[in-house]
């Protein structure tokens, strides 16, 4: 019976969305996004996360768990019920076959098709050398980026030419090998000149190794872990509220080379997770690397670590690796059935003494000294319906942190998550990333409480509610302050049509206009969708609505439509086109657009103007790829875009991205 479901299956419809129809996970990524996600430094990570799962696909065979917990919208109850469906029924001769996991969701099982493959199960042996270098695939990717236009910057300040690009390559071999390096160039970053002498003003360099027998995992070069919850340490990935409760708040524990040309969140050394008894893992790591730092002057201690990794004027080149850390640590995680429990510690030594400016009060309990220690201990029980999880952090800083999910499975259609957080106003942790509204593991406690329901099959809908509480001074508001954050998504799919709509509701306390006491700060935001989706063409349009009050009242909007055509099975097109009106800055409003790959490609737009943006691929030789991407923005209410180095003395700005891939 299970092999004629699998013939059936292995027909279905939702093999039309493979990899070469592009990248719709990154329209799952745009439809859990909010504005504070899109515009915080763990977005990028996240983002290159699932680039590196599309490019690295994972055999859901002989994935283990740490490899599903890298999926980002999957829960731990997920991952249980497909662990359990390959343990049950063996190994899936076709991704079709997810449907038969009848808690496993429409939208979950399509993005599936785009990080898994259904391979053969061999036996856990780790391969020959020679086996590696015959059968490696190889990729190779360049990227330019050319303006046509100068900023202000590109006459006279900054130190290189005004092109942006990069070079990629990576080899791996199935589940067991990856090795690769990146350079890249930001447009002003001097190439092949002045402190840049080696070419690119960035390099990444990594190589990891996994399934080695005892050894699951191991980072040789530069890399990004994670361990928990992330109260500890987490510069991996991290998302908002929405993609909190599409995982259901579960942690997870990872480790994955550092791949992206993100210049400030990284470490370099060495980490491995090694495999000590069964249910006993023990993970270790340490790094030394440079680092970029604005310091304090006369006594050259660092008042703020920078991770921008622009190095484009003589100031931004002059802070360029000044500062220096050494750090070790090590996690040690253990499961017995259903139950787990694992503990962190992180060390971390400075070579210069961090001293924030504490001129500003909210600035006083930042992080601060030499050396930094933090221990965690995390937990958790995963459950056919009840699941909890939760971590515990404290610190050289003496003081605590603890986050705690709670989940439910009301049915097969509804589930419940609660999340409740205490950050302490003196808890730090240099590379701490956790769930938070205030942006950082510092300062706040609150209660989430989120909601997932499939009242028909068709339609879900998915609504959170959090309040938070500051009880120290935020930038903005010179008292202990409050915020509601509450939100109600529903998507309707039948057939080939998409329909979406989203409001969020927004109430944060701030300084008022005289600072004398605390006014609300009330932000409106609305989303109306509709796409349609064929095997050949893709349209959808969308209207996004923003107001704000505050010491001002703005309004804005924007209405977008994106277009994606196959021609033959080589060549993609993909057409965007967005008219947006705003009032000012607070209501600015975000557009997603298709890009490079590896690319991150989300810009926000305020004033009066329109974007439009023409993208196409097309494959030749088996193993090119070519893409070119033109993108204008043209603005009615402007005669300039940008401010300082980046002005640009027009009201538009047109683009061309290149990009050359090779695969072997």
């Amino acid at each position: 019976m299970k092999n004629l479901l699998i013939v059936v299956l292995s027909f279905c419809p939702l093999l039309s969305f493979c990899a070469g129809e592009g990248h719709e996970w990154e329209q799952f990524l745009y439809q859990l996004s909010e504005l504070e996600d899109i515009e915080s430094s763990s977005w990028e990570s996240s983002f290159d996360l699932l680039c590196d799962l599309e490019e690295n696909p994972i055999n859901i065979n002989t994935a283990s768990r740490e490899d599903l917990e890298q999926f980002p919208f999957l829960t731990a109850k997920d991952i249980e019920d497909i662990s359990e469906y390959l343990y049950r029924y063996g190994p899936m001769k076709s991704l079709g076959e997810l449907v038969m996991i009848k808690d496993l969701s429409y939208y979950k099982r399509r993005l599936l098709f785009y990080f898994t493959y259904a391979g053969d199960v061999h036996k856990k042996v780790f391969p020959s050398l020679k086996n590696i270098v015959k059968y490696g695939k190889h990729e190779i990717v360049g990227t330019l980026k050319v303006p046509f236009y100068n900023r202000k910057g590109d006459i006279n300040g900054y130190l290189g030419y005004k092109y942006k690009h990069s070079i990629r390559y990576d080899f791996d071999y199935g589940d067991y090998v990856r090795l690769g390096f990146l350079g890249s160039q930001d447009a002003g970053e001097p190439f092949f000149a002045g402190r840049n002498k080696m070419g690119y003003d960035f390099y990444s360099f990594y190589l990891v190794l996994k399934k080695l027998g005892h050894i699951k995992t191991l980072a040789l070069g530069r890399y990004r872990l994670r361990f928990g919850m992330g109260l500890v340490i987490n510069n991996n990935f991290g998302f908002g509220k929405l993609s909190t409760l599409s995982s259901m708040g579960r942690g997870s524990s990872n480790i994955r080379a550092h791949s992206s040309a993100s210049d400030g969140n990284y470490l370099q050394g060495a980490a491995g997770t090694f495999n000590i008894l069964k249910g006993l893992d023990v993970s270790l790591f340490v790094s030394s690397r440079k680092f970029d730092a604005t310091l304090n002057k006369g006594d050259s201690t660092i008042a703020t670590i920078l991770s921008s990794g622009y190095h484009r004027t003589k100031t931004e080149m002059d802070k360029k690796n000044n500062s220096s850390h050494f750090l070790f640590g090590g996690n040690v995680d253990y499961r017995s059935g259903r139950f787990y429990v694992g503990a962190t510690a992180v060390y971390t030594s400075l070579d210069k003494e961090l001293v924030p400016k504490t001129t500003a009060v909210y600035r006083k309990h930042y992080a601060h000294g030499k050396t930094f220690y933090n221990i965690g201990v995390n937990y958790g029980y995963t459950g056919s319906r009840f699941s909890f999880s939760g971590e515990t952090a404290t610190g050289g800083c003496k003081a605590m942190a603890t986050i705690n999910t709670i989940s439910y499975n009301i049915s097969d259609r509804m589930s419940v998550l609660a999340l409740q957080r205490f950050y302490s106003y003196k808890y730090y942790a240099l590379f701490a990333e956790s769930f938070s509204e205030g942006g950082a593991v510092q300062n706040e406690s609150g209660i989430y409480v989120g909601l997932t329901w499939r009242p028909i099959s068709s339609l879900n809908i998915m609504a959170y509610t959090d309040f938070a509480y500051f009880a120290w001074p935020k930038y903005q508001a010179s008292n202990s302050s409050r915020s509601s954050d509450n939100l109600l998504q529903l998507t309707f799919m039948k057939s080939k049509w998409t329909f979406a709509a989203r409001y969020r509701i927004k109430v944060r306390e701030k300084d008022n206009a005289d600072k004398t006491y605390l006014i609300n700060k009330i932000d409106h935001r609305g989303r109306l969708s509709a796409a349609y989706s064929s095997n050949e063409l893709r349209l959808k349009t969308q209207v996004d609505l923003a107001y704000t009050s505050y010491k001002e009242n703005s309004m804005g909007w924007m209405i977008t439509q994106n277009a994606h055509y196959k021609l033959r099975k080589t060549i993609n097109l993909d057409l965007s086109f967005g008219y947006f009106k705003t009032d000012s800055y607070d209501s600015r409003v975000y557009s997603y657009e298709k890009g490079m790959l590896y690319s991150f490609s989300f810009p926000s737009f305020y004033g009066n103007g329109i974007r439009c943006a023409f993208v196409a691929s097309c494959d030749f030789l088996k193993s090119f790829t070519f893409i070119a991407k033109v993108g204008t923005t043209k603005y009615f209410d402007r005669d300039q875009i940008g401010s300082s180095y980046q002005m640009i003395a027009h009201s538009s700005a047109t683009d061309l991205d290149l990009q050359l891939r090779i695969r072997l």
